[in-house]
């Protein structure tokens, strides 16, 4: 349920209302497709018997509340991490720091290794990463803002990474990377690599 916010042009995001961020109709379109999303890998627990953790870092516990948000979701919703700093992805998830010196935590190297490490620090079946560049500042000319790399596991199967370079404001990008998240989970659940996904 989202309250009008007087004078403003749309509404209290329902996780934020203490500060009164704004979400645009836009950001409203897209969190009510994300909390779809979510309803439909609900669904497929009764047919695949699967269960998910995440690890987030632009994100910050966006793709989770999702999913903690649909009715049932204790049985196959095992845990998240958010690890938003480097030294929080090396500790929490096991990432590399040559690959953080190396590649930077925005990367193909960097998603891999924390979907991986989402996977040996759960008892989830499957498990999605994200990483990016949110916004305002952060982006560079080989990484702008907007920059974001997934990656996802079954984890009797190989990992799968994929770049995204998507346009709009902080909260729109976090927004579009939690939809992309979550229809990522929703397609391996099904047994396909999500598309354009590439195997590492």
């Amino acid at each position: 349920m989202y309250n009008s916010a007087s004078g403003q042009n749309g509404y209290l995001e329902p996780a934020c209302e203490p500060v009164g961020i704004i979400l645009t109709p836009l950001e409203i379109q897209i969190y009510q497709k994300c909390l779809q999303q979510a309803a439909v890998l609900g669904s497929l627990y009764a047919a695949y018997h699967q269960t998910y953790a995440v690890a987030e870092s632009l994100t910050g516990g966006l793709i989770g509340e999702c999913l903690v948000s649909i009715p049932g979701s204790s049985q196959w919703f095992e845990r998240g991490f958010i690890t938003y700093a480097n030294q929080a992805k090396i500790e929490d998830l096991g990432v590399s720091a040559e690959v953080i010196s190396t590649q930077g935590a925005v990367s193909a190297a960097c998603a891999a290794q924390m979907v991986e490490g989402a996977l040996q620090r759960s008892k989830a079946s499957l498990a999605v990463s994200v990483t990016g560049i949110a916004g305002p500042g952060g982006g560079t000319e080989h990484k702008p803002i907007g920059t974001v790399f997934f990656g996802i596991k079954h984890r009797e199967g190989p990992a799968y990474v994929h770049e995204e370079h998507f346009q709009g404001s902080r909260s729109t990008i976090r927004y579009l990377t939690a939809l992309e998240a979550l229809s990522a989970l929703t397609a391996i659940t099904s047994g396909q690599p999500p598309h354009g996904y590439q195997e590492v």
